[in-house]
């Protein structure tokens, strides 16, 4: 393995090793001097509009004792980016906001190097993370350092494409599963079911038995819950929800899963019993205006490497898929910013590197 403590000759070399004409090459300053191994990425010098997101070479991450380097093959690209892309979540970690800025939650790729502690993985390997683009970068770029705790192996029937699109959304699926607690045969309604936390959120569901009435958009969003195992599926702009719930649920729902709020789900809401419960992931806008018949329980996704082993289980044992919707070269990141604002169904992504199927 490549660790830490290596000199940055020896990361360059083997970062050379493997492939690809920019990866890991040294960039000369105006006077001459090195300035280090250098990669690719789409940059934020301020926060703002899409036209800040900026193609740049800049310096690769450090990678400590407790990281891994991967070289990034696919990453995801969340409808939150382009809130994080205008400033909305400057300094609400507790951490100020750096330039360059990165972005970019969720990716996959190969392991480049690990640092000192790490035991786990190998050089080589594919591996997805779940990270968070402060202090030190996300995934728009050709290599990215998570904490090793946070990542994880792509399992082998899963594409690396998918894998890239993939952690954060499911993660927070699968909490909000967990905080819910249903058994085979309860009734859940997914509302926002074609999105990216909503298309995984059926499948997660349906892997445990449960009944589920997936409120999608669009006939192609309608659609795609059903191929994923939604008992019933309706469109959230055109169909009445309430109606459509409580003929699946006649005595009422026993949750919903939201991930997308509006009137449209709070209205959707009243068919949930009011001993039942409901699962809001926070971040999730707008906000209730009104509180709803049944308990309401925020929550933040579980990204710890015993809630990917246990994701990682359900794919190897089910049909699970990552809906791709667009794929863009990183050098396109700004158009894939556009793109948010399009009707999509499930996730869109970005090629960083050569991307591959499967071991």
């Amino acid at each position: 393995m490549i660790h830490s403590n290596s000199c940055a000759p020896m990361i360059l070399d083997s970062l050379k090793q493997q492939g690809g004409r920019m990866d890991g090459r040294a960039d000369h300053t105006a006077g001459g001097a090195v300035a280090g191994p250098q990669m690719n990425a789409v940059v934020l010098d301020r926060f703002g509009g899409v036209g800040e997101l900026s193609p740049r070479r800049i310096p690769l991450p450090e990678v400590g004792d407790d990281d891994v380097l991967i070289r990034v093959e696919s990453a995801g690209v969340g409808s939150w980016d382009a809130g994080e892309r205008e400033g909305e979540y400057d300094g609400v970690f507790g951490v100020p906001s750096s330039f360059p800025y990165v972005l970019g939650w969720d990716g996959a790729g190969t392991v480049a190097a690990v640092g000192r502690d790490v035991t786990r993985f190998a050089v080589g390997e594919r591996v997805y993370a779940a990270t968070m683009p402060v202090p030190r970068g996300g995934f728009y770029a050709e290599y990215a350092v998570v904490g090793a705790e946070f990542v994880a192996r792509v399992p082998d029937r899963m594409p690396t494409g998918q894998a890239g699109a993939m952690a954060w959304d499911a993660l927070t699926a699968l909490s909000g599963l967990d905080l819910l607690g249903l058994r085979p045969d309860e009734t859940l309604m997914v509302f926002g079911a074609s999105g990216g936390i909503g298309h995984m959120a059926v499948q997660l569901a349906r892997h445990r038995g449960i009944r589920v009435l997936a409120v999608a958009s669009g006939d192609d969003g309608v659609a795609l819950a059903r191929r994923l195992g939604a008992d019933d599926a309706v469109d959230g702009r055109r169909d009445d929800v309430l109606a459509a719930a409580l003929e699946f649920a006649p005595g009422g729902l026993d949750a919903a899963l939201v991930t997308v709020g509006g009137e449209a789900a709070e209205r959707a809401l009243r068919a949930v019993r009011s001993s039942g419960r409901i699962a809001w992931p926070n971040g999730v806008l707008p906000a209730l205006a009104s509180p709803p018949g049944a308990p309401v329980h925020h929550y933040d996704g579980d990204r710890s490497r015993a809630a990917t082993d246990r994701l990682n289980a359900i794919i190897e044992a089910s049909a699970f898929e990552v809906h791709v919707a667009r794929t863009f070269p990183l050098e396109r990141a700004e158009e894939a910013h556009r793109a948010l604002d399009d009707h999509y169904v499930g996730k869109m992504a970005l090629t960083v590197g050569r991307t591959r199927r499967s071991r």
